[in-house]
């Protein structure tokens, strides 16, 4: 066999190789190394000080209960109070972390104008703090890193704050979670990610993973793919009775001339 015929036989062993961890992936091949050989969050993570907005809930309340096994300290931000010390309790609970290590502080993030009395409440508790903006602002800064996270569809309530075509008729029913990835698996990506201080993280199920790489690498053949998609989709959210992801179809009546938008 000659060099070119053992060259060929490696790429095809390399393309099928590739070919199937990409089948098996939930997430994009620089988190999923990053997983395997980088660094781990609890190395990372342990005493960091980590500022959870939305931690009432989904995704952020499963991003407190993993930082607080890590041994992180945590601010728990949201609306709602009680849910607020329901998450800080669970916390407590089930991690070693002490009373003081957990701060719960009221936040809605459109009042732009509490921001500054709030991280000035968490500097206060902790003695220390951070703020958020974007890369070019911090280029200064080294040791602020910005991770942008693009989940695909994770077990969530967020389909509980939903709303139908009729602006005040709630979705009536919980969405299939069938297809969706675990609020803890993805949580773990997050959390890898934040360890290696990636810039860019997306983490999904197939096939959404591979309908991320198309619009990333083939937005065109992406837009065919999002105009069948999301006839049946948008049909089935406005009808506030299945989920968007729900193979039935219900028949869509047409707007009278009289809608008003």
């Amino acid at each position: 066999m000659d060099l070119l015929s053992v060259l060929c036989y490696c790429l095809a062993i390399y393309v099928i190789v590739q070919f199937v961890r990409f089948m098996r992936a939930d997430a994009d091949f620089t988190l999923l190394w990053a997983e395997c050989f980088g660094n781990k969050p609890e190395d990372k993570l342990f005493k960091k000080v980590i500022w959870i907005t939305g931690a009432s809930s989904g995704i952020g309340e499963e991003l407190a209960y993993q930082l607080a096994k890590l041994g992180a300290s945590l601010v728990l931000s949201a609306r709602r109070e009680a849910e607020l010390q329901r998450v800080k309790q669970n916390c407590l609970d089930h991690s070693k972390l002490q009373e003081r290590d957990i701060l719960v502080l009221l936040l809605d993030l459109n009042e732009s104008s509490s921001h500054e009395v709030a991280t000035k409440s968490v500097i206060q508790h902790f003695g220390k703090g951070f703020f958020n903006s974007l890369r070019p602002e911090l280029a200064s800064y080294p040791d602020i890193i910005i991770s942008t996270v693009c989940p695909g569809l994770v077990h969530s309530n967020v389909v509980k704050n939903a709303f139908t075509e009729d602006l005040y008729k709630a979705v009536t029913e919980t969405s299939v979670q069938t297809c969706k990835m675990s609020t803890a698996r993805c949580v773990r990506l997050m959390l890898v990610g934040m360890a290696n201080e990636l810039k860019e993280l997306w983490i999904s199920e197939q096939p959404i993973l591979l309908y991320v790489y198309l619009w990333q690498y083939a937005p065109t053949l992406a837009w065919l793919v999002a105009n069948k998609m999301s006839v049946k989709r948008i049909k089935n959210l406005k009808s506030g009775l299945l989920s968007a992801d729900e193979p039935h179809e219900l028949p869509l009546q047409e707007p009278s001339d009289s809608t008003e938008i």
